[in-house]
């Protein structure tokens, strides 16, 4: 089965969570410096090119920009090419990193990598035949021979790769800068001839990297492709970008109530960047109250990855924990924190309040991800509170069923 091409005038999905899109001569009409142009003139379905390095077993919604951006050119009728970076991940890419990264192994990437298409599986369409291949880079890469690494590396010269900002950070710092980390921009942009992309895609921290597949495609004789970028998320933090290290993130495995839970929260100013780059609904529909903005966004991601009834259980439940009651109606215990004696640390607490019967159990079990507050999991087991104010009101959770809501009194 064929799906026609989309070739109404209407191109704002193209736009939509987009930061740059090179080269984008806007008053040009040809579709060789115009993306929309070639979008509205092509005879044929564009090559859309998204590459993702299993480096780690999870993916959260920052990662998921770029891959719903992939599925918009799906639903336009272009062919989604996934590349799963086996090969380069065991590179690393040092886009942003102040020192070199650890080698992977062949059985961390494989074992990572089982985890990534059943995570951008509610994301893209695998159904429709002719609007995705999923491709590993290994394919490939694992097949040059010297001769042909050499000539990759001769279409680059030391400058230009340390004009790349994570390298011209560490050279200026004296920090080590190893020879396999420069073929890392040179492998990814040989993704793009190996495939014959016609577009790539990529957070704005990777322009330097789809450029290289731009030149590479130029030196192999090919039409170089469109470069599309997307803002970097900032996290739930409302600070930083977000990170699994700096536990800002919401992960799409995360469970429902976990993923309600950290989305309602959302920061006030990062409520129409959320709805812009993880939802489909139109921004001036977002309703002007910030409460009641929270809640749609956190109902409408939530039910993109686990369904429209797991969703409003997860609302449910969330109101129910904030009224001070579980699923099952049964009322919250209080612990007071009068007797506290503040900076007190989250595994003491935990033991504290009852919900565990000892410290060593009580970090055994922060470790496990087994505790949460007010519905988002905390795994620091020094975490230290310096007040009773920071905590009175929330409730401490662990498991399933376990629950306390702190009282001053």
């Amino acid at each position: 089965m064929s799906i026609a091409l989309n070739r109404k005038p209407d191109l704002t999905w193209l736009r939509r969570g987009t930061s740059e899109i090179f080269p984008d001569q806007l008053d040009s009409t040809s579709p060789d410096e115009n993306l929309e142009q070639w979008l509205l003139s092509s005879d044929r379905p564009l090559r859309v090119k998204l590459g993702i390095d299993p480096t780690g077993a999870d993916i959260h919604l920052g990662h998921s920009i770029p891959v719903r951006k992939l599925r918009a050119f799906q639903d336009a009728g272009h062919t989604a090419v996934l590349i799963i970076g086996d090969f380069t991940a065991r590179i690393g890419d040092p886009t942003g990193k102040s020192e070199v990264r650890k080698q992977l192994t062949v059985e961390d990437v494989r074992a990572n990598a089982q985890t990534y298409l059943d995570q951008v599986r509610p994301i893209l369409d695998f159904d429709t035949p002719g609007r995705l291949e999923i491709r590993y880079n290994s394919e490939w890469l694992s097949k040059l021979d010297l001769g042909k690494i050499l000539e990759l590396l001769s279409t680059m010269t030391v400058g230009q790769m340390l004009a790349k900002e994570g390298f011209a950070e560490r050279y200026e710092k004296e920090n080590p800068i190893y020879l396999h980390e420069f073929l890392y921009p040179l492998m990814q942009g040989f993704d793009s001839v190996a495939i014959e992309a016609d577009v790539e895609l990529g957070g704005t921290d990777q322009k330097f990297n789809i450029a290289v597949g731009r030149d590479l495609q130029r030196h192999f004789g090919m039409r170089p492709q469109f470069g599309l970028l997307m803002p970097i998320l900032l996290g739930t933090d409302g600070v930083q970008k977000m990170s699994k290290s700096l536990g800002n993130y919401v992960a799409l495995t995360e469970d429902p109530l976990s993923m309600y839970s950290k989305l309602e929260k959302t920061p006030d100013h990062l409520l129409k960047q959320y709805f812009e780059l993880l939802t489909d609904l139109p921004l001036e529909t977002i309703p002007e109250n910030p409460r009641e903005a929270q809640k749609l966004l956190a109902l409408t991601v939530v039910t993109q990855y686990h369904g429209e009834a797991a969703a409003k259980q997860a609302q449910q439940d969330a109101i129910a924990l904030v009224k001070g009651s579980t699923t099952q109606a049964d009322s919250v215990p209080e612990f007071s924190l009068a007797g506290i004696q503040f900076p007190a640390k989250l595994f003491y607490l935990v033991s504290a309040s009852g919900l565990c019967k000892s410290s060593s159990d009580a970090r055994r079990q922060i470790q496990g991800g087994a505790v949460r507050l007010d519905g988002e999991k905390v795994d620091q087991v020094d975490r230290t509170f310096d007040s009773p104010e920071a905590l009175t009101g929330k409730v401490l959770q662990l498991g399933k069923n376990k629950f306390v809501r702190f009282v001053m009194s």
